[in-house]
This record gives structure tokens, C-alpha cells and sequence, in this order.
């Protein structure tokens, strides 16, 4: 069952590979889709960050992978991968990021 914001795992497995390439030195990563869904409760409910529930991690954490993900192109990567899906998943003139 996927919680309100979060994103389901079909549509995880669709964007898997932008969001989450494999790492291959470093530390290991967080839960890339634990991530993404902690950075959409925040876009979607409003919140502070300091707000984000429990379950997602710590907020500074997930608040530097938004930034990253923001800066190294990967949400504009994701969005056209959803925008080019033909089932009309997303409409892009509803949707922002900042």
C-alpha cells in the first residue's frame, strides 16, 4: 500500500534507474526511493522540512538529495521520461518543482 505522496513501485521502477544509478564506491546511499517520496511529502503537503515524518529518514538528508537531484538535472531527466510515456501520466502544465 503507498501512503499519501509517495510514489507506488510500479512507477518507482519506471524512473529506478535516473533516480537511483548503481553506486560503486563511497558510502552506500540511503534508500534512493525512501528519498524521493520524503522529497514529494514536502512538495506536496507544504511542510518544513524539519516537518517531514520519521519514516522517510533524517530531513537534512533528504533535503540534500533534493538539492542535488535539483542541481545535477536528475528531476528534469525524470520528468521527461514520465512526459514521454504515452498513458498520459503526467501533465506537465500542472506540475512544478522548485
Amino acid at each position: 500500500m503507498t501512503g499519501r505522496y509517495e510514489l507506488s513501485d510500479q512507477r518507482w521502477q519506471m524512473i529506478k534507474d535516473i533516480v537511483s544509478p548503481p553506486q560503486t564506491m563511497g558510502r552506500p546511499r540511503r534508500n534512493d526511493h525512501q528519498m524521493l517520496n520524503g522529497i514529494l511529502w514536502i512538495l506536496c503537503s507544504g511542510a518544513q522540512w524539519r516537518d517531514l515524518p520519521e519514516r522517510y529518514g533524517p530531513w537534512k538528508t533528504v533535503l540534500q538529495c533534493f538539492r542535488q537531484w535539483r542541481i545535477d538535472g536528475t528531476f528534469d531527466q525524470v520528468l521527461t521520461r514520465l512526459h514521454l510515456r504515452e498513458d498520459g501520466l503526467m501533465d506537465l502544465d500542472t506540475w512544478m518543482v522548485d
